[in-house]
């Protein structure tokens, strides 16, 4: 029984296990397994790879898709380049090859809706999403800057220093905070969300629940809303084909 699964902190919610459980039922894959390693912190992770027998792959979520890139043997181009890794390959030698996907879903689900005037994009969070979302927007030739609590090297704007000047300007603005992830479903990035119009997209990772508050608020201003779950989709399949077990 070949067997994969999920890497991740608190993650009883998880998208993807639902997700590939079903598709193995839709598709007959019958010789597969996806289940949840959810571990407190990273450097249990050897052990997980040292225990569990016929292990094929994992897909990396928050906190660990940074964290995890030190215990690899080797990282594709892209994610090395990106800095972060979602997929993990485990070739027939047993060696970890670090690959990331987020980046495929978001440019394949932002794409049909770009209009000329998204120029200029606002990155919510830091995280290892985020590093996703901005080595996509280089290659859409979209310019971008991250928003941040603090001020640090490489942070545009903080969420006090942000103006609704700011927000005119950027016409896409990403979340990749976990803010407004249920059951938490009444919080928001703090953004001048009234400086908002037709013109922008605001796109949420988040998926569950399916409309944030972040878009919402965005909606009424009839912002082009998106939510995380087609790019979680994307990305999916996508470690599926690498992962191609079949």
């Amino acid at each position: 029984m070949n067997k994969l699964g999920l890497l991740g902190k608190n993650i009883s919610y998880s998208f993807s296990r639902a997700y590939f459980k079903k598709k193995f039922e839709d598709e007959k894959i019958a010789n597969t397994t996806y289940e949840n390693f959810d571990i407190e912190t990273i450097d249990l992770f050897p052990s997980i790879i040292k225990n569990t027998s016929n292990l094929k792959g994992l897909n990396v979520t928050i906190p660990y898709k940074e964290t995890v890139i030190p215990y690899l043997d080797k990282v594709n181009k892209k994610a090395k380049a990106i800095g972060a890794v979602n997929t993990i390959k485990i070739t027939k030698k047993g060696k970890l090859v670090g690959y990331n996907t987020d980046c495929y879903g978001f440019k394949k689900t932002i794409a049909p809706f770009l209009r000329s005037q998204h120029k200029k994009a606002l990155i919510l969070g830091t995280g290892g999403a985020s590093k996703a979302i901005a080595y996509s927007l280089k290659k859409l030739g979209i310019s971008f800057q991250y928003v941040s609590r603090k001020q640090s090297e490489g942070i545009g704007f903080t969420y006090n220093s942000l103006t609704e000047a700011d927000i005119k300007k950027h016409q896409i603005i990403i979340n990749c905070t976990p803010l407004g992830t249920f059951p938490n479903i009444d919080d928001c990035p703090n953004i001048p969300y009234q400086s908002i119009t037709s013109h922008h997209i605001l796109f949420d990772l988040i998926y569950n629940p399916e409309e944030t508050k972040f878009l919402k608020l965005g909606k009424q201003n009839k912002a082009v809303t998106i939510n995380g779950l087609n790019m979680l989709k994307l990305q999916a399949e996508k470690a599926w084909s690498i992962w191609n077990l079949r």
